[in-house]
């Protein structure tokens, strides 16, 4: 998907709003554990669901890998039904040597139709740069995350500057904002001031929100640009806010409140 496309799906849906099927099977209703697929039945359902409300949809591979074949057959058909109406995101935080990071490459970007995949910086720019070859698709690099561990290294100092700022200065040099993408954490707000002098045209891939506690608010008004320019990912608390037969229906309604504030902050 393009850049332009993925500006023109948020303005239209009025939404930046990013549904993770982080899908574990142990957490879906008990009732669909009797289906052939119950993975993928799951999703299919969430999708139907959601899918007027959301402009993206991120698939966290490992709950997937963790099933062996069946779940990343439960993937494939998974990212194959949303189709090419969604910014499809394989979170796989991939990244090794140049010729291993091509192959991750053409794993999700050929083989599977992902639009962007998620990618770890440390091993530097021939780790990265297989994923920034192909038209159209993005990676989308680990900035400045929302778990607690990122004091341990992104908040560490770096020179005359932290670690994760540097990460983003040295990486924006790599592509470009129609193929590069960042993860910042919802509950590192305060820092979005900062970030966006970095990175001022780049789209940021915003998880945090919802069961981490992370403010919509506090994202959109310090993070958004002209372009809109983030995606809020939004996983447990929408896709399980239910256990039971109307969990569809749950994930709807808490997408659709999700939806109605996200209206409230795109300006244009």
């Amino acid at each position: 998907m393009t850049r332009q496309s993925l500006i023109d799906h948020i303005f239209k849906k009025r939404s930046y709003l990013c549904v993770g099927l982080d899908t574990d099977i142990t957490k879906i209703p008990p009732h669909l554990l009797s289906e052939p697929d119950p993975v993928f039945t799951f999703n299919k359902a969430i999708i139907d669901a959601t899918k007027d409300l959301c402009v993206s949809y991120k698939i966290n591979t490992a709950f997937y890998e963790a099933l062996g074949v069946k779940g990343w057959e439960a993937m494939e058909k998974t990212v194959h039904y949303i189709g090419n109406d969604h910014f499809k995101i394989a979170d796989a935080k991939r990244g090794d040597i140049g010729n291993t990071s091509s192959q991750y490459a053409k794993a999700f970007f050929e083989t599977l139709p992902f639009d962007a995949i998620t990618v770890t910086p440390y091993m530097g720019e021939d780790s990265v740069k297989p994923f920034l070859q192909y038209k159209d698709k993005w990676a989308i690099v680990l900035g400045l995350t929302s778990n607690t561990g990122a004091k341990d290294f992104e908040l560490q100092p770096a020179g005359n500057e932290l670690l994760y700022e540097k990460v983003l200065r040295k990486v924006s040099q790599w592509g470009h904002p129609g193929n590069l993408m960042f993860v910042v954490g919802a509950t590192q707000a305060d820092a979005f001031a900062e970030i966006r002098e970095l990175t001022p045209d780049h789209f940021y891939l915003v998880p945090g929100v919802g069961a981490q506690g992370g403010s919509l608010k506090d994202v959109s008004e310090k993070a958004m640009n002209k372009d809109g320019g983030i995606l809020v990912n939004v996983s447990r608390a929408i896709i399980y806010a239910s256990d039971k037969e109307d969990f569809a229906d749950a994930a709807r309604n808490v997408a659709r409140h999700y939806h109605i504030e996200m209206k409230l902050y795109l300006t244009i």
